[in-house]
């Protein structure tokens, strides 16, 4: 079975997954690509909660909740 697209709020810490994509203002969805987090990445939830903390490759990012992006990703 395959695991649904959910938003990046509905995973708890711990939980790994792969961003399948960037949905808000450009500005932001450019931002977070040249931060590194595009779709294919994959990332783990350090801290769930607002702010968050995801786990890439490359680090640490810290987001907080805004209504005017969000991340979607499927769960691994």
């Amino acid at each position: 079975m395959v695991d649904a697209v959910v938003s990046i709020r509905q995973l708890e810490a711990g939980q790994k997954a792969r961003v399948e994509e960037l949905v808000g203002d450009d500005d932001y969805v450019h931002r977070l690509e040249e931060l590194g987090l595009r779709s294919g990445t994959y990332l783990e939830v350090f801290r769930a909660g607002n702010p968050c903390i995801l786990r890439t490759v490359g680090g640490k990012l810290c987001l907080r909740s805004d209504d005017r992006l969000d991340i979607l990703v499927r769960k691994r």
